[in-house]
Order: structure tokens, then C-alpha cells, then sequence
């Protein structure tokens, strides 16, 4: 319901706020497609049918476009609907991530599957999701992405116990543990918005009873695969993550991505440069 965005989420879903030009979420099926996914289910939910018409058509403002010459707006105003082919579920009330991912059951079938959160991307051309797949092709099961954060933030997150393996940055998950006191935490690695799952979590999720604030959480219908002896391994992510989901993250993604750019990027450094020396010293 993205609370923390309000008022601006009564009318507009946060998953559509630009991150300069483009939405947070055209920049997660990017994501996605770039990691070889063609297929995607968007979940969506009352107040959010924008979201799919993002991935639409727009013949109208092509024809303006194109009339105009303008090819650079064209090619952007296109890109959404090739990226992938679009799907969509409704999830009729807001009962939790895992009942959310239960929703998809008749669209993925028996195949493994990636859930890709909406409000958090990486990279553009960061490996991250397709390291996650080819580590699920080779050792099954689900595979989760973790960052480290201070011990003194870990009672806000999930957080997993876990083993090293061979493979640098690839550990072995042992345990999954909801929101510890830090003298609790059995590390500061924390669940990140990226899984890999085998579809046996459907039967998981239908098992889980209602938990934190009666939600169907998906951590749990991990950890009761996990307790039947699924394994379960971790990424250790260590490269740039953009966290839209609360609006330090988001103005944060807003400024690093609009400083790349080559259009804007110089204008913009200078300015906040001079920003910072002039308004906050």
C-alpha cells in the first residue's frame, strides 16, 4: 500500500515513480529480461492497473514521434513492451508476500521461478539475478540474495544463519529467522528483495498459517521447505543495490542514476556540487 510514499500513492503506485524517465518497475523487468526471463507475471493489486498499461502499446504517441523524427523518445517509448511478454494476476486483498507469490501458481506450473520484489533493482547489467538462476540450476532448491548491514539494524529484517562453501560469496543457509533482537541474529546477512524457488513452495505457502501481522509470509514457507531438507543456498551481494521502497532509497536511486547520464549527468553534478558547498555548508 506503500504508506511511506502517501499521499502520492492514493492515485499513483509507487512501482511507477521515474527514476528520471523511467518507472522503478521498468527498470526490474529490465532486470529480469536481462537475465534471460521472457516471461513475467506482474501481481497486482487494487490501484494498480497502470502498472500494465505501462507495458502497453501507446500507437498514438509512436505516430506523434515518429512524425516528429523524434527516434530517441520513440525507441524509449517502445522499450517497455519488448522487453518481455507481460502477464498479470490480481491478488484480491493484501495478505503478504507469500500469499502474493502463491498467486502465480497456475501461471509458473512445475518450473522453478524467479520473484523479483518491485520496489529494489540493481544494476543495469549486474549479474546478480543471473547468478542466482545458474546457482539454482546447479544445486536446486531456492536461492536467496543477502547484504550485510550493521548488527544494530538486523531486528528490522529477515535474517539466515549460514554456512561458507567453496565459492566465494556463496554461502549454505541453515536457519531463516524473522526480525531478531541483535543479541539474537544469528548473523547480519539480511533477505533481499530476489529469490529463486522450486514450485514446491507453492504447497509451502498453502500450508502457512497467517504470521507478522497477519500476513502469509514467505519467509516462513521457506523455512518449513527448508526444515523438510530443500536446500536452501545464499548470494552475498556486494555491489550497488537501489532500495526504492522508502524515500531516502528512492531520492538516493533518483540522484546516482540521474549523475550517470550523459544527457543530464554533468549539468546535474555541477549543480548539486554547488549544492552542497553553497546551501549546506
Amino acid at each position: 500500500m506503500a504508506t511511506r510514499f502517501l499521499p502520492a500513492t492514493k492515485a499513483v503506485p509507487k512501482e511507477l515513480f521515474p527514476v528520471v524517465d523511467r518507472p522503478v518497475l521498468e527498470y526490474i523487468v529490465g532486470e529480469a529480461a536481462s537475465a534471460g526471463i521472457r516471461d513475467v507475471l506482474l501481481v497486482t493489486g487494487k490501484g494498480k492497473t497502470a502498472m500494465v498499461d505501462h507495458f502497453d502499446r501507446r500507437a498514438d504517441a509512436e505516430e506523434r514521434l515518429l512524425a516528429k523524427g523524434d527516434l530517441v523518445r520513440l525507441a524509449a517509448v517502445r522499450r517497455p513492451e519488448e522487453l518481455a511478454d507481460i502477464y498479470t494476476c490480481r491478488q484480491p486483498e493484501p495478505l503478504g508476500l507469500g500469499h502474493a507469490v502463491g498467486c502465480a501458481e497456475s501461471h509458473v506450473g512445475d518450473q522453478p521461478f524467479a520473484v523479483l520484489l518491485a520496489d529494489e533493482f540493481t544494476d543495469e547489467g549486474d549479474p546478480l539475478l543471473s547468478d542466482m538462476i545458474e546457482l539454482q540450476a546447479q544445486k536446486g532448491g531456492i536461492v536467496l540474495a543477502f547484504i550485510e548491514v550493521p548488527w544494530e539494524e538486523v531486528s528490522r529484517y529477515g535474517v539466515a544463519s549460514v554456512e561458507p562453501t567453496d565459492v566465494e560469496d556463496v554461502v549454505r543457509v541453515t536457519g531463516l529467522v524473522e526480525k531478531p533482537a541483535r543479541e539474537d541474529a544469528p548473523s547480519n546477512l539480511i533477505v533481499v528483495g530476489r529469490y529463486v524457488l522450486p514450485s514446491t513452495i507453492f504447497e509451502a505457502i498453502r500450508k502457512t498459517e497467517p504470521g507478522a501481522g497477519g500476513e502469509i509470509q514467505l519467509t516462513d514457507a521457506m523455512v518449513r521447505l527448508l526444515d523438510e531438507g530443500t536446500p536452501v543456498h545464499g548470494i552475498v551481494f556486494r555491489r550497488i543495490r537501489h532500495d526504492t521502497g522508502q524515500p531516502v532509497g528512492y531520492l538516493q536511486a533518483l540522484v546516482r542514476l540521474a549523475c550517470q547520464r550523459e544527457d543530464i549527468g554533468p549539468e546535474l553534478r555541477g549543480w548539486l556540487k554547488n549544492f552542497v558547498n553553497t546551501e549546506l555548508s
